[in-house]
């Protein structure tokens, strides 16, 4: 069974990070030109959607859905469930991707492509949100 108290917190510090990325996101120009504000900005996304794994690795285990072969297969475990919807697993096994090239450098990181994904992270609001509703209904 899930620990909802535990649930709860996660979700509570992924909300956080998700109003932080929105508050980088309505950075002035001048914000934008600091170097700080981009450096800021990929370790929201690397901490956002750390958070995102560690529930959907919580969820795979304590719900009996099988070890996931790697953070990704936890989406997708979480997808085949029924606790996200399946596009929003397809998202979140790109987001895990893509903290995967923040991270480890697997390729350089482009500084465009973070910004544009600062405009566009409804993935991770949608599996907040996702996560919250399944959550309501197991308690």
């Amino acid at each position: 069974m899930v620990d909802a108290v535990r649930l709860t917190r996660l979700l509570r510090t992924l909300d956080e990070s998700l109003e932080s990325l929105e508050r980088r996101k309505a950075a002035s120009e001048v914000e934008r030109r600091e170097e700080v504000w981009l450096l800021a900005v990929k370790y929201l996304f690397v901490t956002t959607i750390e958070s995102c794994i560690d529930i959907a690795q919580h969820i795979c285990s304590t719900e009996r859905l099988g070890v996931p072969d790697d953070n990704g297969d936890a989406m997708h475990r979480l997808g085949r469930a029924g606790i996200i919807e399946p596009a929003t697993a397809s998202a979140m096994v790109s987001a895990v991707g893509f903290r995967n090239v923040l991270v480890h450098e697997y390729v350089a990181v482009d500084d465009a492509i973070v910004v544009r994904q600062l405009g566009d992270h409804h993935d991770l609001a949608d599996f907040t949100r996702q996560v919250s509703i399944w959550l309501r209904r197991q308690t």
